[in-house]
């Protein structure tokens, strides 16, 4: 699937994945000497480093289900869930994508802007329906 995108043009990557190219190689970067498996045993997997990426990715991009996309890349769906797991955990340890934690967000630096949008609810009106509708 890799090789379809990887010649795509900056836009339609980002649109496919969900982030620049120099981030997708930098992810790659990071999980290539986890996930290589050249030299162990057990053999190679079925999907190349930049393929196990592009699972996640969908999982976390498009919220589809791990049957979905066990069924669009012939894979079973808990193989799709150990495959995103096993990025998410590698990704995190890396630290170069971890998101600020509660005490960096509770810092006197920070500024915060709040946004207020009225959200209430007004009825519609509709027609009436028949009283021989109504009755069953």
């Amino acid at each position: 699937m890799f090789t379809r995108i990887q010649h795509l043009p900056p836009k339609s990557f980002k649109r496919k994945c969900g982030v620049k190219r120099e981030t997708f190689d930098k992810m790659v970067d990071i999980l290539r000497p986890k996930l290589t498996r050249k030299g162990k045993r057990g053999g190679q997997g079925k999907f190349g480093v930049e393929d196990q990426l592009l699972i996640a990715m969908e999982y976390w991009r498009e919220y589809r289900t791990q049957f979905h996309i066990g069924q669009s890349w012939g894979i079973h769906e808990t193989t799709v869930g150990r495959m995103v797991r096993k990025i998410e955990d590698i990704l995190m340890q890396s630290g170069e994508f971890r998101l600020p934690g509660k005490k960096a967000l509770h810092s006197p630096e920070t500024q915060w802007n709040i946004l207020l949008i009225d959200v209430s609810e007004s009825p519609i009106e509709r027609p009436k329906k028949p009283a021989t509708l109504l009755q069953w």
